[in-house]
């Protein structure tokens, strides 16, 4: 007898948790930085434009083909079309990349929030600290073992007895601290600059870079072709609304990002005396960069430790949601108890992760491509496997399922209100911005371009 498929409980459980894998360290620390780098409020501007058109259309797509067939990423392909089993195959690679190295950076994140709670801003706020810290041997792999056991007991506990329940509680407390911290933020002395320049948009910043950048945030952002949507889809219960929930995602999404730049901008904006290439730092942005903003600020310690909290919540929510969907394929195609592929992918991502940590430290001077060992699997994943599985999701739905099969889906629940426009984009516009991306990322990373 087949054992019967976890679900969650209903729609608020469903939101809250994918909205939990979508807002992750994209929202915070990635995109304040982008949004900087492409003209404030020109960037907010398409980049919410993108996210209810193009990520609207993506993300209704992996859904819809989660809850119709009922499996995860690898099984969901071949059951729509056998043609298509190698797609299901490098969409679940994309998860088993990524989640080792995230979990790395979220062992940083889980130090930086322990130094902050424990007093220690002063330490943190130093020249050389973060390259210190993480080039050490030992210290950041015993942070990354915490974050991803964290991870792993979340993951063991179950679709409604550990994820649904931990989204329950970490999403309105994330929600909470984040608008309280803006409010913090927006009040110092001189942080109207810094609002008025992230949300003024300007003409000089908009351009086909910038357009592409937006594109590639967006894909990072909202956990899109990387089975994670796929896997949660295939939880959901089929009178669950998937246009109002994936609404509702994005308007996490969209939200918790524009309000993480609400947090970064103007405070570095302040602590800068307005040089935005502060704010164009990448990674060291939060471990560098702002440590010194919360130093010369007032309640700075208290203010710290909150953000390093929320970044943690975040990014937590994001790992729970990669492990799970690694969990779920190999559960389906083995059916071996939960808890044993739990501790399976456990010990593989213990394996696969102390490279990328050890990367910085002993094997740094070992590079692919002139990239740490981090860096390439975070290009590999990001840059060119899910604009890849992307590009052929829309071909199988636009040319060989149709997008009736995934209409037909949405409106087992309700009226697909958007479908017109979900047709024209999954068809014809997608592919074609799809392909622009992966181009590009591969280019500029291979620094044929400059973007």
């Amino acid at each position: 007898m087949e054992k019967k498929r976890s679900s969650f409980t209903g729609r608020i459980g469903f939101v809250l948790a994918a909205a939990g894998s979508a807002v992750g360290l994209g929202n915070i620390w990635r995109f304040p930085y982008l949004a900087a780098k492409y003209g404030g409020g020109t960037f907010l501007i398409v980049y919410i434009i993108l996210a209810i058109t193009f990520g609207f259309a993506l993300m209704v797509t992996e859904i819809a083909i989660g809850r119709k067939t009922g499996l995860s990423v690898v099984g969901a392909y071949k059951k729509l079309d056998k043609r298509f089993s190698a797609l299901g195959w490098l969409a679940a690679a994309v998860p088993i990349i990524i989640f080792p190295y995230y979990c790395v950076i979220g062992g940083w994140v889980t130090k930086y929030s322990a130094m902050f709670i424990t007093n220690q801003m002063d330490a943190a706020a130093q020249d050389g600290y973060f390259k210190g810290f993480i080039s050490n041997t030992w210290e950041p792999l015993g942070w990354f073992f915490l974050f991803i056991a964290l991870t792993a007991l979340i993951v063991l506990l179950g679709v409604k007895g550990g994820i649904e329940r931990a989204s329950k509680i970490l999403m309105p407390v994330l929600v909470i601290m984040t608008v309280g911290i803006c409010i913090f933020v927006m009040c110092q002395p001189g942080a109207l600059d810094g609002v008025l320049y992230y949300f003024t948009p300007t003409l000089d910043g908009l351009n086909v870079n910038m357009i592409l950048a937006a594109l590639g945030q967006l894909f990072y952002s909202m956990s899109l072709a990387m089975g994670i949507m796929i896997t949660y889809g295939s939880y959901m219960k089929k009178d669950v609304d998937i246009e109002k929930s994936t609404k509702q995602i994005e308007i996490f999404d969209v939200g918790i990002a524009v309000l993480a730049g609400l947090m970064i901008v103007p405070s570095v904006f302040v602590f800068s005396g307005g040089d935005l290439s502060k704010l164009q730092a990448g990674p060291s942005l939060m471990f560098i960069t702002l440590p010194q903003v919360f130093q010369n600020m007032w309640a700075g310690q208290i203010i710290g430790a909150l953000f390093f909290i929320l970044v943690l919540f975040a990014a937590l929510t994001s790992s729970v949601s990669l492990m799970e969907t690694i969990v779920s394929i190999i559960t389906d195609k083995t059916k071996l108890n939960r808890r044993l592929v739990c501790f399976i992918v456990l010990i593989g991502a213990l394996l696969v992760g102390v490279p990328s940590s050890l990367g910085f430290g002993v094997w740094a001077d070992f590079t692919i491509f002139g990239m740490s060992i981090l860096d390439f699997f975070d290009f590999i994943s990001n840059s060119v496997m899910m604009p890849i599985v992307a590009l052929f999701t829309c071909l199988l739905v636009g040319y060989f399922i149709g997008t009736k099969t995934i209409g037909d889906e949405v409106k087992l629940s309700s009226k697909f209100k958007r479908e017109k426009m979900y047709t024209v984009i999954i068809k014809y516009i997608a592919p074609i911005f799809i392909l622009a991306i992966l181009v590009s990322s591969v280019l500029n990373t291979l620094g044929i371009i400059k973007l």
